[in-house]
């Protein structure tokens, strides 16, 4: 059964201005009405008035995994006086958020409500409210709580949610909307004129990585791949940085010694094989390669490692994995790697790595 598509936030944001023009223009307070998409897409939206000028709309994120599913996304409008005509000013109301750091698609102080949502935004305007001046003011109550669960607060955008759509449409299942997430967090980190960027797979790798290399929480140079490692390290080549540091537990690095450049479960392993492989190249007997194989978890076998004292091992592999990501840019990016424990210990690393250090 195909999935059902839902709307963005920005459908949503452009149906209640709409619906809050009508009742402007008209006094009429309307239930539904018709936007347009980016595309051309048409969508039919239930709308409800607030108060005041204020209507609001549910977000309907059909069979996708949405933070935003479910929530309110009003828009109030405020009539600009006849010096003002065409012109159309975007607030950022209660969730919504502010951008605070170069590199978005929008400058420094304007509210978080991307290109998409507000072509929709004005032409619905335009519809009803000709070439008016009108003030947007777009709040999702609950944003700035939900807001800690995405990307924003490592894109510098504070307060709250981003209002978003290319497309107007939600599709489930949808990798788009986290690969084009991560491309604006490295253009940030690259506005900030970062050279050297430090990538890492998720949130406790991260906290791992900062520990071990003395890097404090406000210093933003490092980037979570989540599975995109090979798309990470494809778009830091794009954007020139000069250097990075791939630096992670051994439990999704070594998947990367292995080759893979997307590291999903589902769709990746090669890690016992990678260990072992390197481990029989450098002399290893026979029975430890077979008990390393043998390992449940990497965590079983980062212990058996270490009881035996066999810890140069991961040096060897983390030359391996850079040679790996230095092999897939064509040298266009100088790449160390490091093996991190979940204790922030570094397990071994290329000769590079002391460089990341800042102390």
């Amino acid at each position: 059964m195909a999935l059902r598509e839902g709307y963005t936030t920005g459908t949503c944001a452009a149906a209640a201005a709409k619906a809050a023009a009508i009742f402007l223009a008209e006094n009429i307070c309307v239930n539904q009405v018709k936007v347009t998409g980016p595309t051309g897409r048409e969508f039919l939206i239930d709308v409800f008035k607030i108060d005041n000028n204020k209507f609001g709309a549910i977000k309907d994120a059909g069979d996708d995994v949405d933070i935003t599913d479910g929530m309110t996304i009003c828009t109030s409008l405020e009539i600009l006086d006849d010096n003002n005509l065409n012109k159309i000013i975007f607030e950022a109301g209660e969730g919504v958020g502010v951008i605070t750091l170069p590199g978005m698609k929008l400058p420094v102080g304007e509210a978080a409500i991307n290109p998409g949502p507000r072509i929709m935004i004005e032409n619905a305007l335009r519809e009803v409210l000709g070439d008016k001046g009108v003030k947007v003011i777009i709040s999702i109550p609950g944003g700035e709580e939900k807001a800690q669960h995405t990307f924003n607060p490592r894109l510098g955008v504070k307060g709250g949610l981003s209002v978003l759509g290319t497309t107007g449409v939600v599709k489930p299942m949808d990798e788009a909307a986290l690969i084009a997430s991560l491309d604006l967090e490295l253009s940030v980190i690259k506005s900030l004129e970062v050279e050297d960027l430090i990538i890492t797979f998720g949130n406790t790798g991260e906290l791992a990585v900062r520990k071990a290399f003395n890097i404090l929480e406000e210093d933003r140079v490092i980037i979570q791949a989540g599975n995109y490692i090979g798309h990470v390290l494809d778009e830091a080549v794009r954007l020139g940085f000069k250097r990075c540091l791939v630096a992670g537990h051994p439990g999704k690095l070594l998947k990367v010694t292995a080759g893979s450049f997307y590291t999903h479960n589902r769709a990746a392993d090669g890690r016992l094989e990678a260990l072992c492989t390197h481990a029989a190249l450098n002399g290893v007997e026979t029975k430890i390669i077979k008990d390393l194989y043998n390992c449940r978890t990497t965590e079983n076998a980062i212990e058996i490692i270490d009881n035996l004292k066999l810890n140069y091992l991961w040096q060897i592999l983390a030359e391996v994995t850079a040679r790996r990501c230095e092999n897939r840019n064509f040298g266009e990016l100088i790449c160390d790697a490091a093996f991190v424990n979940n204790n922030a210990e570094i397990l071994g690393g290329t000769k590079g790595v002391k460089d990341f250090n800042r102390l």
